[in-house]
């Protein structure tokens, strides 16, 4: 346990209602007794009840302030160390200045995600649950925080945990063997060992199958609006999120850049981009907006191709239909409001808005074409996916090796790593490399 005594603000930056100063470290209360004084004559800091808010006034050097203070006392703390915290009015000035008297007795500034990292190391909480934390933070959707809640609960831990259990067992059991071969217990070693193998393995690719629709879920469904040039792309982007982000005009090629705009379907965050209208160009500028929005068509996870439904399909239509076959996609047949004849698409009308809620509900079908279960644990970190790819991996060649009679203690090695792989997502055996990158993603005061 780090016994330094760190402090930052907790709260938003800004001018508000109330501003948290947090203070952990072993001295904490000690420290607080220093500048805080409760309005209650009869009690002293020092004899502070845990978990209880008491009123009194804040020291901070060149004036006062009148709020609350907090003591959390160790191992029951966000920490698993002492901790106050301290409530006072949120304006700048006042808060920059109770944070300076802590320094001032003697605290140190709290680097990014310390607190939580201090929590993790203290064993108040998993690495994979403070990734669901930051997840949680950084949400901007309301299934990125689902899924970030899932993660901070431990979900993923106790699943992980469990196999690691299973695991553990089967290890145990060869080493029996191993140490008391006069008892003959190689069989039922080999039993246990490929019976949790292959529970592990089948968990491990459940978890893996999840992991492209957990992606999405985290970072966003990337849809590229793409057709050529005055088919009304920009029309329906700005239609789609309910304000004029693109540039409408009917002089083919105004859209020379990408436009990005994000709305949510069904929970889920999905950020569309406008390219500029794909055909031949001599316009150097155009062509370079043409260049661009084709990177972002290769590097999306749906392609909305838009047709003009009120004229003829051109050779350029089916040139751009033929570049997206390839890809996921959905085909929308734009201004509705001027045509009879049914198209074979989503059809449209950015001009009066019909056909717009169809359409996200075709975007969503295409996006998660397994659809989503809620309740479902959703791999949503690389870093996760590579641990498990590395498990299963070295799951797969510990059954190898039973079914080609490999002898046990070099089997064994392959179950022991799969069981550090593992380790990585819950932070068992994450390097400080790792450690030290998750929590340079959280702020100062978390």
């Amino acid at each position: 346990m780090n016994n330094d005594i760190i402090s930052a603000i907790s709260t938003a930056n800004g001018v508000g209602g109330v501003a948290i100063i947090r203070i952990s470290g072993s001295g904490s209360l000690e420290l607080l007794s220093k500048m805080f004084t409760p309005i209650a004559k009869n009690i002293s800091v020092l004899n502070f009840e845990p978990y209880k808010l008491y009123v009194g006034e804040i020291d901070c050097n060149d004036f006062k302030d009148f709020g609350m203070a907090v003591y959390f006392k160790a191992p029951k703390s966000y920490t698993g160390e002492d901790m106050v915290e301290i409530h006072c009015h949120g304006g700048i000035t006042i808060t920059q200045a109770v944070l300076k008297k802590t320094f001032e007795l003697g605290s140190e500034p709290a680097t990014r995600g310390e607190f939580t990292k201090r929590a993790f190391l203290n064993g108040k909480l998993s690495l994979s649950s403070a990734e669901g934390l930051i997840d949680m933070i950084n949400g901007e959707s309301v299934a990125q925080v689902k899924s970030g809640y899932s993660l901070y609960r431990e979900k993923l831990f106790q699943k992980v945990n469990d196999m690691q259990n299973g695991l553990t067992y089967a290890l145990a059991e060869i080493g029996a063997d191993i140490d008391y071969p006069e008892e003959d217990l190689e069989e039922l070693a080999l039993d246990t060992l490929e019976k949790n193998l292959t529970m592990v393995k089948d968990e491990i690719t459940l978890l893996i199958s999840g992991y492209n629709a957990g992606s999405k879920i985290k970072n966003g469904v990337k849809v590229a609006i793409v057709g050529r040039p005055n088919t009304g792309k920009s029309s329906i982007l700005n239609r789609l999120l309910n304000y004029d982000k693109a540039i409408v005009s009917s002089i083919e090629g105004t859209t020379r850049d990408v436009v990005e705009g994000s709305i949510e379907i069904d929970g889920v965050k999905f950020d569309f981009f406008d390219t500029a209208g794909i055909r031949t160009s001599t316009d150097e500028i155009e062509m370079l907006g043409i260049e661009r929005s084709k990177k972002i068509i290769n590097s999306s996870d749906v392609c909305l191709a838009v047709f003009d439904g009120g004229n003829e399909f051109t050779k350029e239509d089916q040139e751009i239909l033929d570049s997206v076959k390839d890809f996921n996609h959905v085909i929308v047949f734009n201004k509705k409001d001027t045509y009879k004849d049914t198209k074979n698409g989503v059809e449209v009308s950015a001009k009066t808005g019909e056909g717009l809620e169809e359409l996200k509900r075709e975007l969503f079908n295409k996006s998660f074409s397994q659809g989503v279960d809620r309740n479902a644990e959703l791999i949503t970190e690389e870093r996760h996916l590579f641990a498990l790819k590395k498990a299963l991996e070295f799951a797969n060649s510990a059954i190898n090796g039973i079914k080609l009679n490999v002898p046990l203690d070099i089997v064994s090695e392959d179950v022991k790593y799969c069981w550090s792989a593992l380790g990585e997502i819950t932070g068992k055996t994450a390097s400080e490399e790792i450690i030290d990158e998750i929590f340079a993603k959280f702020c100062v005061g978390k």
